[in-house]
């Protein structure tokens, strides 16, 4: 039965939305109105996000990784049970907590009711289901395990939120201390320094040359703070647009790859997408070639992505995966023979997740200890900075206080 997005008022005057089931979009009023509800606008809810007022209402708004998550694990355990599609749909566009997802939900359904496969459904939403998503959500369905893909797919995606959020949690202590180390220091040059300095200015007195240059420093920052912003933006505009070119974000992403310390966590990062990834594709039998493919364009590094397209090449003509990999050097040896032992036992999937899941442990332990690592220095290097600007306070009233004595 389609499915239709309304807005209606109630008794009390409110206004209330949703989506509701019915023949026709005359039935859906005569429902509405049945209900006690004054129907004001109601329209084919697979076309909500296509029409105007359904751009209105859309714009800005996303699916978030949490709810996709929660989506795809909800339909699955649904697809498991022996749910029919359409019906399982209809359950989570019901119970569906935000307005947006409710009608991304019904409009998904509609477009399945009216004949469309689901992943056929999912691309024209492509702005909260990735060509990865549907790749997968298209292999379950041809394969016919369709509820299984689904529920690799939300252990993948699950996987990668936790990952995700422990990296940014593990970051978030040293940019706080960044950010108030910053504030501080400006303070103290744009207001404590001018402040005691120049009673000492007008005393005559020959300052010393670490007050000097603070007092030069902290005129500079409050006569030109806003050209020291201007060109701080300006150089972070101009370098994302030479990153956005080819050529150049290709070097970089070598370059990153070769770093000591934050090379290691890019290059652990998107093994991590890639294995996970491909076992999902693995799994649900998608061809090594198309699955190499999509498993490449999770890569957020263009040279590990462009070392995927060259083992493509590899692959096709013959190599195995594990050997055209090797050849490149880029990902972990531990992911290389893990792959060369599924190859010889017919088991890749299972190596490929315990790839996955290795380096992921590897990562998280790299990442603390940075993090661990830069607490201190940069708690430190305050300290050293605030030293230097209260040598430059001090100094002058020492030198004062000698010459008195």
């Amino acid at each position: 039965m389609p499915a239709f997005r309304f807005e209606a008022i109630d008794t009390a005057g409110k206004t209330q939305r949703g989506v509701i089931d019915a023949e026709s979009a005359r039935n859906a009023r005569g429902a509405l109105r049945a209900q006690g509800l004054a129907p004001l606008v109601v329209e084919p809810a697979g076309r909500a996000q296509q029409a105007g007022r359904g751009q209105r209402l859309s714009l800005g708004r996303k699916l978030s990784t949490r709810e996709q998550a929660l989506f795809t694990r909800q339909l699955a355990s649904l697809l498991v049970a022996g749910l029919p599609l359409d019906e399982a749909l209809a359950v989570l566009s019901e119970q569906a907590e935000r307005e947006y997802v409710r009608e991304l939900v019904a409009a998904i359904r509609a477009e399945v009711v009216g004949g469309q496969s689901l992943a056929g459904a999912l691309a024209l939403h492509a702005r909260d289901f990735p060509d990865i998503y549907r790749a997968l959500v298209s292999a379950g369905e041809h394969t016919g395990k369709l509820g299984l893909v689904l529920g690799r797919l939300a252990d993948y995606i699950e996987q990668r939120n936790a990952l995700r959020q422990k990296i940014l949690l593990a970051f978030t202590y040293p940019i706080v201390v960044t950010v108030v180390a910053i504030g501080i220091v400006s303070f103290l040059l744009s207001y404590v320094v001018p402040q005691v300095v120049n009673v000492f200015v007008g005393s005559k007195q020959a300052l010393p040359l670490i007050t000097v240059m603070m007092l030069g420093l902290s005129n500079f920052l409050r006569g030109w703070w806003w050209a020291v912003l201007l060109v701080a933006g300006g150089v972070f505009w101009i370098g994302r647009q030479i990153l956005s070119m080819p050529g150049p974000r290709l070097g970089f992403d070598h370059w990153l790859l070769g770093a000591l310390v934050v090379g290691r966590l890019v290059r652990g990062y998107n093994t991590v997408r890639f294995a996970s990834t491909l076992a999902i594709l693995s799994a649900a039998g998608v061809p090594i070639l198309r699955a190499l493919q999509a498993a490449g364009e999770t890569l957020s590094n263009t040279a590990m992505r462009a070392v995927i397209d060259d083992a493509i090449v590899r692959v096709r003509e013959g190599t195995s995966l594990s050997r055209a990999l090797a050849n490149t050097r880029t990902f972990p040896p531990v992911l290389v023979h893990l792959i060369r032992s599924g190859e010889a036992t017919g088991d890749v999937t299972t190596m490929l997740d315990r790839a996955a899941a290795g380096e992921s442990a590897e990562l998280e332990r790299r990442t603390m200890f940075l993090t661990t690592l830069l607490e201190p220095l940069l708690i430190l290097a305050m300290g050293g900075i605030v030293l230097l600007i209260v040598l430059a306070v001090m100094m002058p009233i020492i030198q004062l206080n000698q010459m008195v004595q």
